[in-house]
């Protein structure tokens, strides 16, 4: 059954959502591997960004609740391995329309990327 919710976000394209902050960006691309709890999220960003980018509890949950508003996340009932779990923690995945989101948001920043190193400048750079 699709809620309310559910049909108001559906209404709205994904580019509508970008460009999406730098910590979005990086929840929405740890949950694209599946499902995690908050700390684990933190711990992929780290390391998805190899240490460049960490986040904060306040920062990660304050996220977390936008994505959940808005649709791009949601909550799993189900927990990946039940007996090493604690029961007091909650699981994220990526929705579908949150996939969608993320790769509008991916597509732009290519385009971005494209952009700039077709300008002058950076084709005479040297990569560090």
């Amino acid at each position: 059954m699709i809620t309310r919710k559910q049909t108001r976000v559906a209404l709205k394209p994904p580019e509508s959502f970008l460009p999406l902050t730098p910590a979005v960006f990086h929840i929405l691309v740890a949950l694209g591997d599946g499902e995690a709890h908050g700390y684990a999220i933190m711990q992929e960003v780290a390391e998805k960004s190899r240490g460049a980018v960490r986040l904060g509890p306040g920062t990660l949950y304050g996220a977390v609740n936008r994505l959940l508003k808005d649709g791009l996340i949601e909550e799993s009932e189900e927990r990946p391995d039940p007996e090493m779990d604690d029961t007091r923690r909650r699981y994220y995945r990526l929705t579908d329309f949150g996939g969608r989101v993320l790769a509008a948001e991916t597509k732009r920043m290519a385009d971005l990327v494209k952009a700039a190193r077709s300008t002058t400048a950076v084709r005479k750079m040297k990569p560090a």
